[in-house]
């Protein structure tokens, strides 16, 4: 986790275990562009299983979609206390969405497999950024908007939560969350048009 911050306002970059196991779920049943926003595939891309015979005598891929989608509707909302509990082998928190929880029950322990890989996978990287100084270009992007508007900001918090996706962009999440891909700080242009306008926003 990395922090940037000055009087009243604060940037967070992080990753979300629950955001990832969610996405590999997505992609490992093959629910391509559900969710909003629809993020792109994880990556590394996980091979699609055929869960015709698992949620056929419980709504079937319709039924499935729908049901991550409110998962995910529920994880966008940024409440943890809102949030199911990932709790196996039952997932009984996912009772009321069975295809859902049926999925879950099979592909659980590689997701979280998964899930813990990249997760330290980030924690490096970031902790290369931190050495490197990567991190500062947040707090120009907020300096440089305060001497634009000839003030300081407004108190606000932006938490940008980065995830191994393949494509190379970022998801504005209102009010103050930002989805991204892990790798665009690496693009300075590409970064800059994604985030300097959110920055603006709420500076």
């Amino acid at each position: 986790m990395q922090h940037t911050g000055g009087p009243g306002w604060r940037i967070t970059m992080d990753t979300s275990s629950a955001l990832l196991i969610a996405l590999y779920i997505r992609d490992v049943a093959g629910l391509d562009g559900a969710g909003t926003p629809a993020l792109s595939h994880i990556a590394p891309q996980v091979r699609a299983a055929d869960h015709t015979r698992l949620t056929a005598h419980i709504g079937g891929a319709a039924a499935l979609r729908t049901q991550w989608e409110a998962w995910w509707e529920t994880l966008m909302a940024g409440r943890p206390q809102m949030e199911p509990e990932l709790s196996p082998p039952e997932f009984s928190s996912f009772a009321a969405t069975p295809a859902l929880q049926r999925v879950l029950q099979a592909h659980f322990g590689a997701a979280l497999t998964w899930a813990r890989e990249r997760t330290s996978a980030y924690n490096r990287m970031a902790e290369q950024r931190e050495t490197l100084g990567s991190g500062k270009i947040l707090a120009e992007l907020v300096q440089n908007r305060e001497l634009e508007l000839g003030r300081n900001a407004r108190d606000f918090t932006l938490t940008i939560v980065e995830m191994p996706l393949a494509e190379q962009r970022a998801w504005f999440i209102e009010p103050d969350r930002l989805i991204m891909s892990q790798h665009l700080l690496d693009d300075h242009d590409a970064f800059l048009s994604y985030v300097q306008p959110v920055v603006e926003l709420l500076v």
